[in-house]
């Protein structure tokens, strides 16, 4: 089969028919999802985070409290703006247009020890998705932090399933994986760029 990714015109015309058109706003589903993916992280807090596809940013704002500085970039205008308007109170992050992984932030922005992959990598097709993994390792400072978190029932625009993306992310060199946290609906990993060794939470505390 042809490799493929979804074309940039399918999110224009999500946000042409609504504003929050997967209710990230609204569901208790996402807000439950996002509740955990910000539990998940193992530091209290990170200097300089990088979240691809960011939607409206609602997911963003809660990252930003976590974080000294954080880029949140999008492909589409329209959830952009609107995730501009949500954190336009927050001077340390910043919101831009971008088409990853094929553009990436430029090398005075890395590295980041912190990338939240939420709701993305499913869209992407092989060449696609080893772009942005790769891209992904080489911007994480060592010890920094990948949380990658998809749906994971099959849906039509998707290029692959959220527990392919998982299984890839799974086999990539210079990545630990110390956290799963699996439903039905969907995953949630976290993973450390080694070396150095990764070490748990209450390692990190000097509690063992």
């Amino acid at each position: 089969m042809t490799a493929r990714r979804t074309p940039a015109a399918y999110f224009d015309d999500m946000y042409a028919g609504a504003e929050d058109p997967w209710s990230f706003e609204t569901r208790w589903y996402e807000q439950r999802k996002h509740d955990l993916t910000v539990a998940c992280l193992p530091r209290r807090r990170y200097r300089s985070a990088f979240e691809p596809g960011c939607s409206t940013g609602v997911l963003t704002r809660r990252l930003a409290a976590r974080c000294d500085r954080l880029l949140a970039v999008d492909l589409a205008a329209a959830p952009v703006t609107r995730a501009r308007q949500r954190l336009s109170d927050l001077a340390h992050v910043r919101v831009e247009r971008m088409q990853v992984p094929d553009e990436w932030p430029a090398a005075t922005d890395v590295p980041f020890d912190l990338v939240v992959l939420s709701e993305l990598g499913y869209y992407l097709d092989d060449a696609g998705l080893d772009l942005l993994t790769a891209r992904t390792v080489d911007s994480l400072a060592p010890g920094g932090t990948l949380v990658a978190v998809h749906w994971r029932p099959a849906v039509a625009e998707h290029v692959r399933g959220g527990d392919d993306v998982h299984r890839l992310l799974d086999d990539v060199d210079g990545l630990v994986r110390t956290v799963r946290h699996e439903e039905a609906d969907f995953l949630l990993d976290v993973f450390v760029r080694v070396p150095p060794p990764a070490r748990s939470v209450a390692q990190a505390e000097g509690l063992r």
